[in-house]
């Protein structure tokens, strides 16, 4: 097992035995979320969250880090074209933008995993990491992308 702490609450994680992507989404929004607020740690930062990671875990959260940092601006310009009048991608909570960000990539550049697995895992982050209000922001933000993607 490995001890993982994110925003001060320490929790046990049986990293080998129960490896999926849904860890790998967490990891990749921990590092989006540290590297937002510590740029200039970005480096370490992904060493460090993808540090438990093996195989194709590992090459799944390079990929999506490396595909979001990319992809960046396309992804942003996605995003804020859902939100609602007024609001701008710095009014979103960091959380919730890396959530979106994440999911958002995968709509957009992720062939392989179907659409509503990504919706579903950026719903079930939001509801982890933020709360009942980000997760119905998230889903509908995510459920346009979607939609208008088809």
């Amino acid at each position: 097992m490995a001890r993982v702490s994110f925003w001060g609450i320490d929790y046990m994680s049986e990293v080998k035995a129960e490896m999926s992507r849904r860890y790998v989404r967490e990891c990749v929004l921990q590092a989006l979320y540290q590297m937002e607020f510590h740029p200039d740690q970005e480096d370490s930062v992904i060493k460090e969250r993808g540090e438990n990671l093996e195989g194709e875990y590992k090459d799944f959260y390079h990929y999506l880090i490396r595909g979001v940092k990319e992809h960046l601006s396309t992804i942003d310009a996605t995003i804020e074209r859902y939100l609602k009048k007024g609001w701008s991608l710095e009014r979103i909570a960091a959380v919730d933008r890396a959530i979106l960000r994440i999911a958002v990539f995968e709509l957009l550049f992720e062939e392989e995993t179907p659409k509503g697995v990504i919706l579903n895992e950026a719903v079930e982050l939001a509801k982890v990491y933020s709360g009942e209000e980000s997760r119905r922001f998230v889903n509908g933000i995510l459920g346009n992308v979607a939609s208008d993607d088809e």
